[in-house]
């Protein structure tokens, strides 16, 4: 009974409030020059597939700083068959050190330097943007008091199980993390699609408080410069910056082992929040089937998860409408119970196996 209680207060009193959002569908007016930052390393094929839609927005004062990071394959030869069309991109180029490794977050930190706008905006080399809109949309909740947006970036929808298992984790990860910041309490992003300021970077000594740990330029960067006031989000379609899953467990493993391990870092308060969560969930769904299977208050135990189930339908639909996933409304039980054993499981990985680089 409490895992249902705890359960329902995380889909009433968070997730409900992304439920009830109003995202304004007018174009907004186009106001800042901006600066959209991207680190690469060995993405000469991405950069050559994705790079011209970012090129191409419909903004009419952007610069596009693509940050090479010690490339082997093709990607300066890209860049610069790029470069001579498009005069608005600019190269930073990082070479290889014997003895200094580099990681993502330096390789972003040069890039942040070397833009020549206040106002940024990040994805990554295997991204594009849904629409030449995304700059416009993104950047216009930019003001005096808002330094930090965030963004949806969902996955390609192929065919497999394991394709709608990652696309339902990344959409539940958002509802998290945006219902989080409308609730005033944002404690993460997602680095695809994530905007914020020269100012609140460099306020914050940038990545210097976790530049030890690979990952994490995106969630510990908002876990730990996000407030009440300062954060925004921005979930129209035209905004979505669409990336493609992992095809295989062994490509996911390898994702997910670089990325869940920084959540120990996160604040007390959010490490409580996302442990409730997981664990709430876990058990609900374990109890459910213990209780069925050696029938122990069978009525009980179904009529909890049909009441669960309903409420998390309601809310769940309308914001699976805006975020362009209604078709995985329809296995919403089963991802909902493979997402808290797939979060669990990879929790524990990244608990005890260490990476050591970022790409």
């Amino acid at each position: 009974m409490l895992a249902f209680i705890v359960q329902l207060y995380f889909l009433i009193n968070n997730q409900n409030s992304l439920a009830a959002y109003k995202q304004p569908d007018e174009l907004p007016e186009a106001k800042l020059p901006v600066s959209v930052i991207i680190s690469a390393r060995n993405e000469a094929q991405n950069l050559r597939d994705n790079l011209p839609s970012i090129l191409e927005q419909n903004y009419p004062d952007f610069e596009v700083v693509v940050v090479n990071d010690c490339s082997y394959d093709d990607s300066d030869l890209v860049l610069a068959d790029l470069k001579a069309v498009y005069p608005h991109l600019k190269i930073v180029t990082i070479n290889e050190h014997v003895r200094f490794k580099t990681g993502k977050k330096f390789a972003l930190t040069l890039g942040i330097k070397g833009a020549k706008n206040e106002h940024l905006l990040f994805t990554d080399a295997d991204c594009q943007p849904a629409s030449p809109n995304w700059i416009t949309r993104m950047s216009a909740h930019f003001n005096e008091e808002v330094q930090l947006i965030l963004g949806y970036s969902p996955c390609y929808k192929t065919k497999g199980l394991l394709n709608a298992i990652i696309r339902f984790e990344t959409l539940k990860t958002a509802i998290n993390y945006l219902s989080a910041a409308l609730n005033k309490d944002a404690y993460m992003g997602i680095g695809r699609n994530m905007a914020y300021t020269k100012t609140l970077f460099f306020s914050n000594k940038g990545f210097a408080a976790h530049m030890q740990v690979l990952s994490g330029d995106d969630d510990l960067f908002v876990n730990q410069n996000a407030t009440a006031t300062n954060t925004a989000i921005e979930i129209h379609p035209d905004t979505f910056v669409y990336t493609s899953a992992k095809p295989t467990l062994a490509s996911l493993y390898r994702q997910k082992k670089r990325h869940m391990g920084v959540g120990k870092l996160y604040k007390a308060s959010h490490r409580r929040l996302l442990t409730f969560d997981a664990m709430s969930g876990l058990l609900f769904y374990g109890l459910f089937i213990w209780s069925l299977a050696f029938y122990f208050e069978p009525q009980l135990a179904l009529g909890l998860f049909i009441l669960r189930w309903t409420i998390q339908l309601i809310i769940y639909r309308r914001i699976f409408k805006k975020l362009n996933a209604k078709p995985l409304l329809w296995c919403l039980p089963f991802l909902d119970f493979v997402y808290y054993i797939y979060i669990t499981v990879f929790g524990l990985i990244a608990t005890f196996v260490k990476t050591t680089q970022w790409k």
